[in-house]
């Protein structure tokens, strides 16, 4: 397999975003997002995943910090969906199942090229490290859309909201390590009967 790593550059009247990974990486992670906690679980999807992510971002975090974790996903999204390629020779599917004391979450991943989120998470706090939790599923909306891939995301237990946020974010980690990793017996091939994702 060819090198698997992207840069992306998004600009907005909002939000200034550049993204670098490597899906073959040691998990080594850096951010200036300023968003504390989604900076501590997007550490974990780096060292669980095995991937490389730089991060560099300003934003309109005057008014909230909803533009820039949303417009984040989409940037990874679209940096995630560069270093793929045409997916010849990758598992295509992943899933994972993370605890973390009382909490359990399970996440199953796609590379189909069809977006689509599928999360049933009830978080047991409106906030963590003064970020809003509703913006998780913006972050996760914004990844799949751009990253074209199906993505399914449970929290089947916990009471303690850091701990059912970090059990996703380790899961997700987990999960595309697992699709992303390369299949032997399919090498140079498309995981699909169409032929193509």
């Amino acid at each position: 397999m060819t090198a698997r790593t992207a840069s992306v550059t998004r600009n907005t009247l909002e939000t200034k975003i550049q993204v670098e990974i490597n899906l073959d990486g040691t998990g080594t992670f850096s951010s200036d997002s300023g968003i504390g906690f989604l900076d501590h679980m997007l550490d974990q999807v780096a060292r669980h995943g095995l991937i490389d992510i730089d991060i560099k971002m300003t934003g309109d975090r005057h008014i909230d910090d909803h533009h820039s974790v949303e417009d984040l996903g989409i940037t990874m999204g679209q940096a995630f969906a560069q270093a793929v390629g045409d997916k010849k020779g990758i598992v295509r599917y992943g899933h994972a199942y993370v605890p973390l004391d009382e909490a359990l979450s399970r996440v199953v991943i796609d590379f189909s090229g069809r977006p689509g989120l599928f999360m049933d998470v009830e978080f047991t706090r409106a906030s963590l490290g003064g970020l809003d939790t509703q913006l998780f599923w913006e972050f996760f909306q914004g990844f799949v859309n751009h990253a074209q891939v199906t993505l399914h995301i449970d929290n089947l237990k916990g009471f303690n909201a850091h701990h059912q946020a970090e059990t996703i974010f380790k899961a997700f980690g987990r999960a595309l390590r697992m699709a992303l990793s390369p299949d032997e017996r399919m090498a140079g091939q498309t995981p699909s009967t169409k032929g193509v994702l």
